[in-house]
């Protein structure tokens, strides 16, 4: 439908081994695709991000700051960083939350792998093309309530 995220864009990655040898992930970086002004549109926002449930897969949480010079995957306060080791019994979950508030950004994200004499590099993005993520300082903004029967402009309920 053209939207595209506004602000903040949650990702969860889900990695597995494809057989019994672990595997390293070594990396999960991030490349940008080119970087423009913020779209002139309003803002929307509707439901809660990272609502649902996981089973006993472990999970990392990480962050991206889209508007930095040079944007790097953070692990969230509490969480570890890289490396860590899955396998195809052993699989973790990865949620990524990148947010821009200056600029549009077209993105993806590379994750660099190995096992045994094995490596390589694995792109994570949104079948074929980059996420994309656009600012929104300064954007009318909107919100539909829980329960609510319209939108409202952002922060005028409780």
């Amino acid at each position: 439908m053209g939207a595209v995220p506004s602000g903040e864009q949650y990702l969860k990655v889900t990695v597995q081994g494809t057989g019994k040898e672990t595997v390293v992930v070594d990396r999960l970086t991030v490349r940008m695709a080119a970087k423009r002004a913020p779209l002139a549109w309003n803002d929307y926002a509707m439901g809660y991000p990272g609502v649902g449930c996981g089973g006993n897969v472990p999970t990392r949480s990480f962050t991206v700051a889209l508007d930095a010079a040079r944007p790097a995957v953070v692990p969230e306060a509490g969480h570890d960083d890289f490396p860590f080791k899955v396998s195809e019994s052993d699989p973790e979950v990865y949620y990524i939350r990148a947010d821009a508030s200056a600029y549009d950004v077209s993105w993806y994200l590379e994750l660099r792998w190995s096992s045994g004499g094995r490596s390589g590099t694995l792109a994570v993005d949104d079948r074929g093309r980059p996420f994309r993520t656009s600012g929104n300082n300064g954007r009318p903004a909107y919100e539909f309530p829980l329960g609510g029967d319209k939108w409202v402009p952002a922060g005028t309920t409780d």
